[in-house]
């Protein structure tokens, strides 16, 4: 399998593909294929970067 959140790393922003309704999120950790992250409308999640890959955002305006 392979780690679809890889490149992220503690400080970028993303948003999750499927949950827009969570805003914008801060990754925390990326661990093993976890990605701690906390979201500004929905707290703090962890993702199976197995499973989902994270969009990241660039541009939060």
């Amino acid at each position: 399998m392979e780690d679809l959140n890889a490149l992220l790393t503690p400080g970028m922003l993303v948003e999750h593909p499927e949950r827009p309704d969570w805003g914008t999120g801060q990754v925390q950790s990326n661990i093993g294929g976890k990605v701690t992250v906390n979201f500004r409308d929905h707290g703090k999640v962890v993702i199976d970067s197995f499973r989902l890959a994270l969009m990241p955002v660039f541009d939060d305006e």
